[in-house]
């Protein structure tokens, strides 16, 4: 159900976007003398990069050049995929720095060493001389109705051809710049959402949600229940699109087992009675506002909201997945490291492969999690618990990447933002998705408010993780 969400949603958007820059361009539409096709041959090309050339050097009144801007966002909007790339690359590589003004502009400066008034005028000049010129047409385009969320979403394209056309990427961190400077904290409002909201709202839920994807209207509303909350971030530029939403379980207890969380037929109508607030869900909405945080900033403002709201809530923790658990682990048994299992688990393993070292015992029966409905597979998926719950809080807790960071990338969003790691379930989301990323196993990370702070500050300085006895208990096996 969210993939389609999600694709009538973006067909949305284009319409949407399409009527409200209709009027505004058609003043200019001579200008670009027939319709480009929507591959973008090089012809086609030529002809729009000079309408952005004018659109950007040009001295018309503001009223034209926002005209402009709305026709080149309709003709982009109108591209295929491989005519977006080469819109992109050409504005990236025609509309970039011009680094023999840049070079001038630095000699200048460096000429006027002995006179304060002159230095301080070069430079200026060369901080003007710095800076791209497709800026001035990204600026134009926030002018136009809905044009900020044009520009997120031409972001989004962008990080999806990075890889490819890295040529792109200096346009694209560019871009990320001028969102963060408009997407400041400050700006930001906190909207709960509820079974109420407007429909077009619910929509956005439905096709954003990223972690556990919601199958039908009733588990949504399920997700909206009197023993549930939801909250989103929304800025003024994007007034009708959540930037990021968490989605927050008021239960007794730190639940273990999301589908028990997300059971229809097990909610609570009487939220009373909780007293731990369980986060199962954190959504990023715009994938085009990738780098800017605003995830450390909402779930501290919805601790504090709740705190106020439903005081007898004394814990706030999540129930979350370990995205990058198996592709870690496998990398390790790839290494053939025989280190990765104890004595006792490979005796306790034995019966089951004929294999001697850990990478080849684990590589033999992890496949085999997945037909753990035969009666011995029961008992095999009970004798893999301990080994791969101590993997994986090796992982959490230990494993680090290059740049000295918890390795799994929600591990990190949490220790950062001042969680301790509290308990390791194992069998918590046998989902397919589930069981690919972690094999079933989820992680509880516990926010305790008077230490937020410490932890924070020990993980950042000196990659020290706050850790549960249980978890350390674990560790020490």
């Amino acid at each position: 159900m969210a993939n389609s969400s999600k694709t009538n949603l973006i067909d949305k958007t284009i319409a949407n976007l399409w009527r409200a820059w209709d009027e505004l361009s058609s003043s200019t539409a001579h200008y670009i003398s027939g319709k480009p096709r929507p591959d973008l041959p090089q012809d086609d090309l030529i002809k729009v990069m000079a309408e952005v050339a004018d659109c950007i050097k040009g001295k018309s009144d503001e009223a034209s050049l926002r005209a402009r801007a709305a026709a080149i966002g309709k003709t982009y909007l109108e591209l295929n995929e491989d005519g977006r790339s080469k819109f992109l690359r050409a504005l990236a590589a025609d509309f970039d720095v011009d680094r023999q003004l840049v070079d001038e502009k630095i000699e200048l400066v460096k000429s006027s060493l002995d006179n304060k008034i002159f230095r301080l005028r070069a430079e200026e000049e060369l901080k003007i001389a710095l800076q791209p010129t497709w800026r001035v047409l990204l600026g134009r385009f926030t002018s136009l109705p809905d044009g900020v969320k044009f520009l997120v979403d031409m972001r989004t394209e962008m990080l999806s051809l990075v890889k490819t056309y890295p040529e792109i990427k200096i346009l694209s961190n560019d871009l990320r710049a001028m969102l963060s400077a408009w997407f400041d904290i400050g700006l930001l409002e906190l909207v709960q959402i509820n079974w109420g909201s407007p429909a077009s709202l619910l929509e956005k839920l439905i096709a954003y949600e990223s972690v556990h994807a919601i199958r039908s209207w009733s588990d949504l509303k399920n997700r909206l229940g009197p023993d549930r909350r939801c909250f989103g971030f929304f800025h003024p530029n994007m007034p009708h699109e959540p930037l990021i939403f968490v989605q927050v379980a008021l239960v007794e207890g730190i639940s273990n087992n999301i589908d028990d969380l997300l059971d229809e037929s097990k909610s609570n109508n009487d939220s009373i009675k909780a007293d731990t607030a369980v986060f199962y869900s954190i959504s990023n909405a715009q994938r085009g506002l990738d780098g800017i945080s605003f995830g450390n900033f909402l779930i501290k403002t919805v601790v504090e909201k709740l705190s106020v709201e439903t005081p007898n809530l004394k814990t706030f923790a999540t129930l979350s997945p370990m995205p990058g658990f198996a592709d870690w682990l496998n990398e390790q048994i790839a290494f053939s490291q025989d280190d990765l299992l104890q004595q006792s688990e490979k005796k306790s393993l034995a019966e089951y492969t004929s294999h001697n070292t850990s990478a080849d015992i684990l590589k033999d029966l992890i496949p085999k999690l997945n037909l753990k409905e035969k009666e011995q597979k029961k008992q095999l998926f009970k004798e893999l618990e301990a080994p791969l719950t101590r993997l994986a809080a090796e992982y959490i807790c230990i494993a680090r990447n290059k740049r000295g960071r918890a390795m799994d990338p929600v591990a990190h969003f949490h220790l950062s933002n001042g969680a301790s790691v509290y308990r390791l379930n194992w069998e918590a989301d046998t989902s397919l998705k589930g069981m690919a990323q972690s094999f079933g196993l989820m992680v509880n990370y516990e926010y305790k408010l008077k230490e937020i702070q410490n932890n924070s500050s020990a993980y950042e300085a000196e990659q020290k993780v706050a850790a549960s006895g249980l978890i350390k208990n674990i560790l020490k096996k």
